[in-house]
């Protein structure tokens, strides 16, 4: 599968005029389909097939974060194409409107950037002195996710997050997605 989603995230990035335009001024150096093709799971066969693949594993993250959603399924809302060349970076943001976020690795080159998760307690740590260098992962201020080509990472849409620059010397290929209850 991931062949041909590879496939048609290149191709996509290719025709899509509009999120090539949307991308250079939002997006610089890189291409996202965010503002122009972002229901993608309704547009592509292929793109369809993984959707039913993330509606399992977010009924299942939504299970252990325990959400009582009051005899409601998640839905997927947005899923959108998401192709970084060296040095692109995607700056911090959060996903408002939605619940559950994701991100799905199609094509990860060697060294590629992972996705970087913020302590959402950052700013209550104004006088707080900086940490060791090997303190425990659950006292870090960030964690990084590597991305990994096949991989799945599924997070509450609140939780803010970025992509450092990509130093890697081909593109990290992603497929990106909000799911929401109402």
């Amino acid at each position: 599968m991931n062949r041909r989603l590879l496939r048609e995230c290149r191709h996509l990035e290719r025709d899509d005029e509009s999120g090539r335009r949307w991308s250079a001024k939002n997006y610089p150096g890189g291409y996202t389909s965010y503002n122009s093709a972002s229901r993608m799971h309704e547009l592509s066969p292929t793109f369809a097939q993984l959707q039913r693949g993330l509606d399992r594993h977010v009924a299942s993250f939504a299970k252990a974060l325990e959400f009582d959603l009051e005899g409601r399924e998640l839905q997927i809302t947005d899923c959108w194409v998401n192709i970084m060349p060296r040095q692109v970076v995607h700056s911090l943001h959060l996903h408002p409107l939605a619940t559950i976020s994701g991100t799905y690795y199609v094509h990860t080159p060697r060294g590629s950037a992972g996705l970087k998760l913020e302590d959402p307690r950052l700013d209550r740590y104004m006088a707080a002195p900086p940490l060791k260098a090997n303190a425990r992962a659950d006292r870090q201020r960030w964690v990084v996710v590597p991305a990994q080509a096949g991989t799945l990472v599924l997070f509450e849409s609140w939780l803010r997050h970025e992509v450092p620059p990509n130093p890697a010397p081909s593109p990290r290929i992603s497929i990106s997605f909000n799911y929401n209850w109402f």
